[in-house]
């Protein structure tokens, strides 16, 4: 990596920014990121306070006119020296998505990112989505690749899983590297040799203390946990530790869920603990309930907590999530891109310069 001297000189946009996993991995690679754009008022308070100087723009991209940047903050057209971040929405395209209308609303916001890119022409452009941003009959994704190349902009693209780029977590994504200029080597970040597993970054040897269900952490550190119904906690009571599922008590019928009676085959996640020696699996917005996936602690008998969610997702131990809420929090956190990846994916984009 260049001096911090050097990187500096990269500036960013992050639209989509969320509270700002994106952001977070640029700075730490040394990029100046100016602002980012959401239409989400809820996580402008945790942008803002964990990156101080980027500034939060509460605006709908529909209706930001393209000038905005250049009168507001006095970005350039053509700067070899900027990259546009666009990480946008993706219900529409997301293999969970259970409200197809709603999720309608985020089907062509790349298009509208494109307008950014074709008024400013940065030096890059980075992209991620879900995967079924590739595979969807409706995707705009095509679209979108046809007009940056005609823009004069080239790519890589490709489905990563973020457990192979430091993040301990399974999670697949599409990530695109995108770059107008010439004699540039783009790429996307070189995969790790080592791959990091809940027991490398959770425990009582990684700073987490053991708490139970229902626990609230008053400090910024966030080690709060969801509580759980007393069926429940006889639930967790007899799920083996380290990776079991509902299938344990699933011939108990005071215990047994309806929805799952005769579905043995189905849903197994669902109730189940994460592996120690293992990357935990895609953590979602949901990831607090132990009833929408695998995100029951390896051991102890309660989900995980906020601090232990966030920290899946490679954010800072330091970082703060401002909102009142457990859901709240975990909406920020599971929507975020990882920021050990994104700055791989800063530093990628400056050593290949």
């Amino acid at each position: 990596m260049k001096e911090v001297s050097e990187t500096k000189k990269y500036k960013a946009i992050d639209f989509f920014c969320g509270g700002g996993g994106m952001t977070c991995g640029l700075r730490q690679a040394g990029i100046d990121v100016i602002a980012g754009v959401d239409l989400d008022e809820n996580a402008k308070e945790t942008y803002e306070y964990n990156n101080p100087g980027s500034v939060f723009v509460h605006r709908d991209i529909k209706r930001l006119h393209s000038n905005y940047f250049e009168k507001k903050f006095g970005v350039q057209k053509n700067d070899d020296r900027l990259i546009m971040v666009g990480c946008s929405p993706c219900q529409y395209y997301s293999i969970i998505n259970t409200d197809h209308s709603k999720a309608e609303l985020s089907k062509d916001l790349l298009m509208n990112f494109a307008r950014f890119i074709e008024y400013y022409m940065p030096g890059y452009v980075l992209v991620e989505n879900v995967p079924g941003i590739v595979t969807n009959k409706e995707t705009i994704l095509p679209k979108f690749l046809r007009k940056i190349e005609k823009m004069g902009y080239k790519h890589t693209e490709e489905i990563v899983d973020m457990s192979q780029y430091g993040v301990p977590q399974s999670r697949r994504r599409f990530s695109l590297v995108a770059t107008r200029l010439e004699n540039i080597d783009i790429s996307l970040p070189e995969k790790s040799k080592e791959i990091i597993t809940v027991a490398d970054v959770l425990g009582e040897n990684n700073g987490f203390s053991k708490i139970k269900a229902g626990h609230k952490d008053n400090s910024e550190f966030q080690h709060t946990v969801a509580g759980l119904s007393e069926v429940s906690l006889k639930r967790m009571a007899l799920t083996p530790h380290n990776g079991g599922n509902r299938l344990s008590w699933a011939s108990q019928p005071d215990l047994q869920l309806k929805c799952y009676v005769g579905k043995n085959d189905i849903f197994k996640d669902n109730y189940g603990r994460m592996w120690w020696n293992r990357p935990s699996p895609t953590i979602t917005t949901k990831f607090f309930s132990i009833s929408n996936g695998r995100f029951a602690h390896p051991d102890e008998d309660r989900a995980i907590s906020i601090r232990e969610g966030a920290t899946l997702q490679s954010f800072p131990k330091d970082y703060v999530f401002k909102t009142n809420s457990i859901a709240g929090a975990a909406r920020i956190i599971g929507n975020a891109v990882p920021c050990e990846y994104a700055r791989r994916l800063g530093e990628t984009i400056i050593s290949n310069s």
